[in-house]
């Protein structure tokens, strides 16, 4: 049997239930939530170094478009209501509509749509193999990044230069490591599953 198309989640999970698909949501939720108190303070900048953008790329890649989404914007309607998932920042309280519309809350607007682009690409297969896959983690990244540094601009007022400093510098590097390794595990998974179906 040779895989087609459709998400990680989906091939190796195909008879899903509404059941099934609601732990996944919060099996989700919770990995975002968890990834996104590993945050250290940037001196500067209100923009914590999270692991939340590591858990959107997974997410998204893993779940494909439809549940995907639905995750990330669970995860978002709950931070609002009040639970204390958003990553912990010096400047506002890690829940709430406020931080929505803080500083920071750009990033967050991105991550959703990321996880939507996300997995709209890897329901085609382009997290199959290295070089699909590594540009579509990208993509996702600047689709978070430029939400990000378009709202903390405008909300900060802050100058271009001023803006990329406090939003992007300081994790580049990180993002780099996140796609790198990401890009790279997911085809290896996708080869074990493949030899698995084909046996």
């Amino acid at each position: 049997m040779s895989i087609q198309s459709g998400s990680l989640r989906a091939t190796v999970f195909p008879h899903s239930t509404v059941l099934t698909e609601a732990l996944f949501v919060v099996g989700g939720v919770g990995f975002i939530a968890a990834l996104a108190q590993v945050a250290l303070p940037v001196p500067g900048s209100p923009v914590p170094v999270t692991g939340q953008t590591l858990a959107v790329l997974l997410i998204g890649t893993t779940y494909g478009a439809r549940l995907g989404l639905m995750t990330f914007a669970t995860y978002l309607l709950a931070g609002i209501a009040g639970a204390p998932l958003f990553a912990p920042s010096a400047t506002s309280a890690n829940h709430g509509l406020d931080r929505i519309m803080g500083a920071t809350g750009g990033y967050l607007i991105g991550m959703l749509i990321a996880s939507l682009v996300l997995g709209y690409l890897a329901d085609r297969k382009a997290d199959q193999k290295f070089k699909t896959s590594f540009a579509a983690l990208l993509l996702g990244d600047l689709i978070i990044f430029t939400f990000g540094l378009a709202w903390l601009h405008t909300s900060l007022n802050l100058s271009w230069s001023a803006t990329i400093a406090a939003g992007l510098t300081p994790f580049i590097l990180g993002e780099v490591l996140k796609i790198a390794i990401t890009a790279t595990s997911l085809p290896l998974v996708w080869r074990k599953i493949s030899r698995t179906l084909n046996q």
